[in-house]
């Protein structure tokens, strides 16, 4: 019986494993439809932060930026490349990053390094239809809905948690709504509606 004591020992440094779960959103704006493009976030304490993992990037194409939004987390370094023929000028004003990108043309591309977490709104001094977001956060436990408005969030870990749902069409302080929930073991889902 020489292995006992060894698996004995390497039982007792095995760290305590935490139950996970998945958390499943839907998202339905004022008019009852699913709302596409809504960031929801999922705090939970203790969880840690969110690693840069990347490559993040927001394109500038058919006079658009795409994805219109997109979420990383602080830290991230997003590209920003130019796919149109036309050149733009692409700059933001917001509390979390600002910045000015000076006109770049087709095939140029700018980065920048989001360190603060915020929403970033963009936009383009030559094209004023132009508008996105850059939603920086430091949870782990963050993305945005689907077509269907929906978002899945694995390994979420159980206990209590606060979620927040962020988007421009959402008519409150900061343009986010969040609730505190308990996260069972066997997951959890919810449907948010977002009132006029």
């Amino acid at each position: 019986m020489p292995y006992r004591p060894m698996m004995f020992a390497l039982a007792l440094c095995l760290p305590t494993m935490v139950q996970a779960a998945t958390v499943t959103i839907d998202v339905r704006g004022p008019d009852g439809q699913p709302l596409t493009d809504a960031v929801v976030v999922v705090d939970v304490p203790g969880a840690g932060r969110a690693t840069p993992r990347g490559p993040y990037v927001m394109e500038q194409k058919a006079i658009a930026f795409q994805p219109h939004v997109l979420v990383v987390p602080v830290g991230a370094s997003v590209t920003l490349p130019n796919r149109d023929t036309v050149r733009h000028h692409v700059y933001s004003f917001s509390k979390a990053k600002k910045f000015d990108l000076k006109l770049y043309g087709k095939e140029d591309q700018r980065s920048i390094v989001f360190d603060k977490p915020g929403v970033v709104a963009l936009g383009c001094n030559i094209h004023d239809t132009m508008s996105g977001f850059i939603f920086v956060t430091t949870s782990p436990f963050a993305d945005k809905t689907d077509a269907r408005g929906r978002v899945q969030l694995a390994d979420v870990p159980a206990g209590t948690a606060t979620i927040s749902v962020w988007s421009p069409s959402i008519r409150a302080t900061g343009n986010m709504l969040s609730q505190s929930v308990a996260i069972g073991a066997a997951g959890f889902a919810t449907t948010i509606a977002i009132r006029r």
